[in-house]
Order: structure tokens, then C-alpha cells, then sequence
């Protein structure tokens, strides 16, 4: 219990600091939003009007901890501020639209290929020196390399443009609106086909090449030899003695992997034009979308920090010797 008290408190504390480096840096840049608002109307604001889109964003004349105050209240209650490239629709509306098409798309591919990789890397490590440990680790390591944008790419051209097998963009037919039918699910479903492959094939590699690296050194330690001359079936030894040791290195990445899956693939969502929160992050920074990048880059970082923590938990429930005093 003190483990998980102390972990706990480590992430509540970076959250708030989180919070507050997200707080401070848009405040040391020159400007403010109602500027930016100022040029897309060429100047044709009032005074009156200028100070009414200062209030909105936020911006007062009041002391800055009164106004770090008021920001983490409304960070409290969900109001991250207006966007300016919809404004005005909330911030926290346009995540809210975009993180379950990232989170389905993004997510479910990043856990196919760390799964996929992880068993290939633990079924060409135990049999090393066989055909398919010649085969799967170079076909890994020339996957691993391919960039996500250019294999997106290459596969957008060949299997939508020239052979017409998937649709060139979007998430769903235009011809659909978004509705709890068979017909937009199976339209979901197969526009995400192609930007799932794409991040599959490209990071399955890596978690295979990791994976059997940390198998066979595993494999040669003396728990594993002993549970060998004791009779153990293969299937056990394995599965309870390599691979779950083995597997102890790979969570680290498995839980920066998870973490950042909220971010989106951001090349692989503007190649296909999927509307996840990557592309709305190009969207915003290309037309200078404080407040969104702003709502972004907080949402990616708290939702880092929490898989982390429930990784390093999980972390101290596979290996004991992590909890320090708790493992007594």
C-alpha cells in the first residue's frame, strides 16, 4: 500500500505541474488570442468588442495568481477556453469530438502490434536458430525502418488510387451521418483498415525485436535451467518463466506507447485526412490555435502520466523488487 500511496502522490503532483507549465508558457509568449481574432476581421472590432474577446480567452489585468486560480478552476470543470480556428466552439468540445476516433483507431492498432510483436518475439526466441528466427527478425527490422508517412503513403497510392481496395480519406462515407447503424459501423470500420495496417506494420517490428533480445537473455538464467531439469513442460517454462520476466522491460515502452496513443499518429492521420486529435493539433498550430494546442498538449500529457502510473503498478505486481520495502 505505501507503493501505490507514493506512486499516487508522484502523480498527482506532476499533474499539477503539468497543469501549471501549461498555465505559464502561453502567458510568456508575445500576443494574446484576441490579437489573432483582431486580423481575421481585418481591424473591424470596436473597442468594446476587443475587450468582450479578451474576457472570453480569458485575458484580465488581474494579479497572476488570481488568474492561475481562476485557470485551474476552470481546468476543474472542463472549460479549456474557445478555439479560434471553430471559434467558438469549446475546446474541450473539439477534443471530446476527436480523442474516440483516435483512441479507436490509434489505440487498438498500437495494442495489435505491441501484442503481435510480443508473441512473434517470444515465439522466435525459443526457437532460435530456426527458419522463422531467420525470417521474422529481418522482416522486422526492414518494417521498423519504414517510416509511418511514406509506408501511408506508399499504401494510399497502390491499394486506394490504383486498385480502389479502401477509400483515399476520411473516417467514415460522407454519404453516412454518424449514427448507432450497422451501415456506418461497417463504414467505420473500413475506412480505419488502412491507417490501422499502416501503424501496425510500421511498430510491430520494433516490440518483436525487443521482445526476443530480452527472451533469450532470459532464457540462459539459472531459474530457467532449473525449471528445465525439474521436467517442466515447454508451454511453461515459456510462457510463466521466460516470457513473464522477459516482458518486465518492454512495459516501460508499452506504457509511454499507451500514453501517447492519445496524441494520435499525427503523420499517419493527416496522410489519410482522419479527423483524430493529431489532426486537429496540424489544424491548430497552423493557424495559430493557442487555446487548442494549449487543450491538446494537456490532455496528452495527463493521459501519459496516468497510464504510467498504472504501468508502474502493474510493474510492481510482475516483479516485487520494485516496491522496495513493500516486497518484504
Amino acid at each position: 500500500m505505501r507503493f501505490v500511496g507514493q506512486r499516487l502522490g508522484f502523480l498527482v503532483l506532476s499533474l499539477w505541474a503539468a497543469a501549471t507549465i501549461n498555465f505559464v508558457l502561453p502567458r510568456l509568449m508575445p500576443g494574446n488570442p484576441a490579437v489573432l481574432m483582431i486580423g481575421r476581421f481585418k481591424g473591424q472590432l470596436s473597442a468594446r468588442a476587443l475587450h468582450a474577446l479578451k474576457l472570453q480567452f480569458g485575458i484580465t489585468h488581474q494579479p497572476l495568481w488570481h488568474q492561475y486560480l481562476i485557470y485551474l478552476g476552470n481546468l476543474v470543470h472542463g472549460n479549456w477556453g474557445l478555439s479560434l480556428t471553430y471559434y467558438p466552439v469549446p475546446v474541450s468540445r473539439i477534443i471530446a469530438e476527436s480523442l474516440p476516433w483516435t483512441l479507436g483507431l490509434v489505440g487498438v492498432s498500437t495494442m495489435l502490434s505491441v501484442l503481435i510483436g510480443l508473441v512473434l518475439g517470444v515465439y522466435t526466441a525459443w526457437h532460435r536458430g530456426g527458419s522463422w528466427d531467420s525470417v521474422l527478425p529481418t522482416m522486422a527490422t526492414f518494417t521498423a525502418a519504414i517510416p509511418y508517412f511514406w509506408l501511408g503513403t506508399l499504401l494510399l497510392f497502390v491499394l486506394g488510387y490504383l486498385w480502389h481496395w479502401f477509400p483515399l480519406a476520411h473516417s467514415y462515407s460522407t454519404s453516412l451521418a454518424p449514427s448507432l447503424t450497422w451501415a456506418f459501423a461497417v463504414s467505420v470500420l473500413y475506412h480505419a483498415l488502412l491507417p490501422a495496417l499502416t501503424i501496425v506494420v510500421s511498430s510491430m517490428g520494433g516490440w518483436l525485436l525487443g521482445m526476443r533480445n530480452n527472451m533469450i537473455q532470459t532464457l540462459g538464467e539459472d531459474y530457467v535451467m532449473f525449471g528445465e531439469a525439474r521436467g517442466l513442460s515447454d508451454r511453461r517454462l515459456m510462457v510463466h518463466y521466460a516470457a513473464r520476466n522477459a516482458v518486465l522491460p518492454s512495459m516501460t515502452g508499452f506504457g509511454m506507447a499507451m500514453g501517447f496513443v492519445v496524441g494520435g499518429a499525427l503523420l499517419t492521420e493527416i496522410v489519410f485526412s482522419y479527423p483524430g486529435v493529431g489532426y486537429q493539433l496540424l489544424a491548430a498550430v497552423q493557424n495559430e490555435d493557442y487555446p487548442l494546442m494549449q487543450g491538446i498538449f494537456l490532455i496528452i500529457a495527463f493521459s501519459v502520466l496516468v497510464t504510467n502510473f498504472f504501468v508502474e503498478i502493474l510493474y510492481g505486481r510482475l516483479d516485487p523488487r520494485t516496491r522496495g520495502g513493500d516486497a518484504q
